[in-house]
């Protein structure tokens, strides 16, 4: 009975196989001149092709699959969109700045081809920025106006054709200077304001129809975030557009150029986005069209370690510009060093925070100025200012930092260890001026 039921049920088997197979051959067909006949059809739709429904048996796994698979692909597009969309809303604001300067026709510039005298942060610059110019002897010649430099800047007021640069773009008083705008268009500019604390500077040109750039909110960007570099790239190529993002936050520097000028930035921005010799005061921006740092420095033996001013760092500067004409910076008057675990374990220091009075290498380098706040505090060498109004003084909060957050004329309050004790002082802030 076994192999009886077998061989029945093998019969069917055979013949269920050779139904099965005639039927799929015929549904495949049908469904391959289903397929040609979407393709040759001016209305083909992904979501209705017979390929897509294989996959897609059911009206609910239809959606599924959009809901899981569209947003990836908008997603890319929204990143690439809002890059066009950001550049296209700063870059008519984004301008080139040249330097001239009346030098011999028989003088050796050895510049750079754009002359950017641009800092790099650490390191000396293995490119020659403008040297100063060495005269062939016995012979005089007339002097020639020539390009020796060049940076670039972005408007930040265009009622009044302010721009925004840094200050070692324009740290020549000597050389005369010309903005470029995006469209070709040229204007003499007149530096109104170089700022003594930071490598910041105001131009101002006569044109008052410029695109004004929206500034954006440095405190509130984040490790990783998607920025914008727009600059004059090799005092060449106007206007160029690198990206990448913010690969640190809060960096402490030392920039210098090629005339021994040194510099200490604080809170500075750091980025992998391509800052190019010539970037030197453009805008660094975030997605959304917003200035939130000034490029200026690069490290010269890194590869994409480029470092920009946070833009609430200018905004002071702006303001005071446009209200008084110049940049007013609050004074307290003292030289010092911020205190970390290794110097106090060096000195026997009894804070490993705090700002350290000292005086500086040459004999005129006071620890305390004469006749200023701190002097008239009773602030001495050796004293450590250890809080303001509150606030611990640190590598991360530095003592300029919090000094620069109130006005010339305020007072003040200062926790300071003085002489082998704590004590709280009070000092009225002076402008700064030269």
């Amino acid at each position: 009975m076994k192999n009886v039921v077998f061989k029945k049920w093998s019969n069917s088997i055979i013949i269920v196989a050779i139904v099965s197979l005639i039927i799929g051959a015929l549904a495949g067909a049908l469904s391959g001149l289903a397929v040609v006949d979407s393709l040759m059809n001016e209305n083909f739709s992904f979501f209705t092709s017979p390929i897509y429904q294989i996959f897609q048996p059911s009206q609910d796994s239809i959606q599924d699959s959009i809901v899981d698979s569209v947003p990836l692909d908008l997603e890319v597009d929204s990143d690439s969109e809002k890059t066009i969309k950001a550049v296209e809303k700063i870059n008519p604001a984004v301008v080139s700045i040249v330097v001239s300067k009346y030098v011999s026709s028989y003088y050796s510039l050895e510049t750079y081809p754009f002359g950017d005298d641009f800092f790099n942060d650490f390191f000396n610059d293995p490119f020659r920025g403008p040297s100063i110019p060495t005269p062939v002897p016995n012979k005089e010649q007339p002097k020639e106006k020539q390009e020796v430099g060049g940076g670039t800047g972005f408007v930040v007021s265009a009622a009044e054709g302010l721009i925004l640069t840094n200050k070692h773009v324009v740290t020549d008083e000597e050389a005369e200077y010309s903005v470029i705008t995006n469209e070709g268009k040229k204007y003499e500019a007149e530096v109104l304001a170089r700022d003594p604390f930071n490598d910041m500077a105001i131009l101002k040109i006569s044109a008052i129809d410029l695109p004004e750039i929206k500034l954006g909110d440095s405190d509130q960007i984040k490790l990783g975030e998607s920025v914008i570099a727009i600059g004059n790239a090799l005092g060449e190529f106007r206007n160029t557009v690198t990206k990448g993002v913010i690969s640190g936050i809060s960096r402490r520097i030392e920039a210098g150029d090629n005339y021994g000028r040194l510099e200490v930035l604080e809170d500075v921005i750091q980025t992998d986005a391509a800052i190019n010799f010539g970037n030197s005061g453009g805008p660094l921006i975030n997605l959304q069209g917003e200035v939130i740092g000034i490029n200026t420095a690069i490290s010269s033996q890194g590869q994409l370690i480029g470092f920009a001013i946070p833009i609430n760092q200018a905004k002071q500067v702006i303001n005071s510009v446009k209200e008084h004409g110049r940049i007013i910076r609050p004074f307290l008057g003292v030289r010092y060093v911020i205190i970390n675990k290794e110097i106090a374990e060096e000195n026997n220091l009894p804070y490993d925070y705090g700002a350290l009075i000292i005086k500086g290498e040459k004999i005129t380098d006071l620890a305390v100025i004469p006749g200023s706040p701190a002097n008239k505090a009773g602030l001495e060498e050796n004293d450590i200012i250890l809080e303001i109004e509150g606030k611990k003084i640190t590598q991360n909060n530095s003592l300029a930092k919090e000094i620069q957050k109130h006005q010339p004329g305020e007072e003040i309050s200062l926790k300071v260890y003085h002489r082998g004790e704590e004590k709280e002082i009070k000092a009225v802030l002076d402008e700064y001026g030269d």
